[in-house]
C-alpha cells in the first residue's frame, strides 16, 4: 500500500475512534493499534479473527565459536516438541485459537513430520569465518518467507505473528543490530538462553570480529553475511506482507533484527508491523528505537518461538473490537462535554 493511502486510512480511523464514547485518546496505545489495523486493511471495520503464528527454524554455524549455552541439537529437538504440541508457543496458540505453522529453513538432521520442510542446508556457515549464506541460499530463505505470507493470504489470515527457533540466533541478531544501528557489540550481545559473564564477553568478541570481517552495511549484505536462514525467512515474510492487507506481529529480538533488514530494504514494510514486546536482550531496545517502534508488552520474555507475538494477538483483537463495537456519542446519546 502506498504511504499516502496508508496515512489517509490511518487518519480516518483516528477520526472514527475520536467519535467513540470515551475521552479522546483515553485508550492510549490500543487506539493506535486499532488505527494501524484499520489502515492496513483499508476499512473502518477491521477483522482480527483469522490469526496464524508462523515460526521459522534454522541452525547457525557460528555456534561452533561457543557462543551459546545450548548445543545446536536443541533446535531439532524443539522442532519435535513443536510438532507434538508441547512447547510454549503451542500452549499460547491453543489458548487463543491461533493457528500455528512451523517451517524448517535449515535445521540439522532429518525432516520432522508436521513441520513444513524448506530446508536449505544443515545450518548457515560460521559468519565468524565467512558469509553466513551464499547468494542462492539467501534467495531460498527469503522465498520461504514470501510463500508463508502467500499461504496466509490464500487462507484468509489477516494477522500473522512472526517468530523463530534457532540455537545461536541471538548472536546473529546482535551482529545485525550492531551493523544496521551502528551500535557496539557490548550493547547488543546479551545472555541469550543463559550465558554467564565470561560467555557474554566471548560472544561480544565474536560479534565485534565478525563485524570487522563483514564491512558491507547494505541491508541485504548484512542479512546474507551475518543472518540466519530463519532470520532471512522472517525478513522475506515482512517484505511480502506489503502486498496484502496482512498485519505482521513482530516477536522479540531476533524477529526485530529481521524487521531492521526488511524496513531498510523497503521502508513501506514498517506500516505493516506491530511490535509485540520488549525482550530481556539489551540490544532489543536499540533496535526498537532505531525503528521508532513502541512494543505492546514488557514481560521480560527471552524465549523466542513467537511467544510474545502470540501473546499480543488478544490485545490486537481487543483494539479491533473497540473500533468495531463501541458506540459513538451520537448513537449512544451521550454528551461530549458538560453543558
Amino acid at each position: 500500500m502506498k504511504p499516502e493511502l496508508y496515512k489517509s486510512n490511518y487518519q480516518r480511523a483516528c477520526t472514527a475512534l475520536d467519535q467513540k464514547t470515551k475521552p479522546v485518546g483515553s485508550l492510549g496505545t490500543l487506539e493506535q493499534v486499532a488505527a494501524r489495523l484499520s489502515a492496513i486493511q483499508g476499512t473502518l471495520t477491521p477483522d482480527a479473527n483469522n490469526t496464524r503464528a508462523v515460526l521459522f527454524a534454522g541452525d547457525h554455524g557460528v555456534v561452533a565459536e561457543g557462543i551459546s549455552a545450548f548445543p545446536r541439537e536443541v533446535t531439532r529437538q524443539m522442532l519435535l516438541n513443536f510438532a507434538s504440541g508441547g512447547a510454549a508457543i503451542n500452549a499460547i496458540c491453543n489458548a487463543h485459537q491461533i493457528e500455528l505453522e512451523v517451517i524448517n529453513t535449515g535445521v540439522c538432521g532429518d525432516p520432522v513430520d508436521g513441520v513444513l520442510d524448506y530446508k536449505i542446508a544443515d545450518g548457515t556457515a560460521n559468519f565468524h569465518q565467512s558469509p553466513a549464506m551464499t547468494d542462492e541460499q539467501l534467495q531460498l530463505a527469503l522465498q520461504a518467507g514470501y510463500e508463508a505470507i502467500d499461504r496466509a493470504q490464500t487462507a484468509g489470515i489477516n494477522i500473522v505473528a512472526i517468530g523463530e527457533m534457532g540455537i545461536g540466533n541471538t548472536t546473529a541478531a546482535a551482529a545485525i543490530v550492531s551493523a544496521i544501528c551502528n551500535a557496539p557489540a557490548s550493547h547488543t550481545a546479551g545472555r541469550g538462553t543463559g550465558l554467564d559473564d565470561a560467555g557474554v564477553a566471548h560472544k561480544i568478541n565474536i560479534v565485534d570480529e565478525s563485524l570487522v570481517l563483514h564491512a558491507d552495511r547494505s541491508p541485504i549484505s548484512v542479512l546474507q553475511n551475518l543472518g540466519g536462514f530463519e532470520i532471512a525467512a522472517m525478513c522475506g515474510a515482512m517484505l511480502k506482507s506489503s502486498d496484502y492487507p496482512i498485519a505482521i506481529v513482530v516477536d522479540g529480538y531476533i524477529a526485530t533484527a529481521a524487521a531492521l533488514c526488511a524496513t531498510a530494504i523497503n521502508p513501506q514494510v514498517h506500516q505493516q508491523l506491530i511490535f509485540a514486546h520488549q525482550s530481556a536482550e539489551p540490544g532489543h531496545m536499540i533496535a526498537l528505537n532505531h525503528l521508532k517502534a513502541t512494543p505492546l508488552l514488557q514481560l521480560g520474555l527471552r524465549l523466542g518461538e513467537g511467544s510474545g507475538a502470540a501473546l499480543a494477538i488478544p490485545l490486537i483483537q481487543s483494539a479491533a473490537a473497540v473500533l468495531n463495537d463501541m458506540a459513538t456519542f451520537e448513537t449512544a446519546g451521550v454528551d461530549r462535554e458538560l453543558s
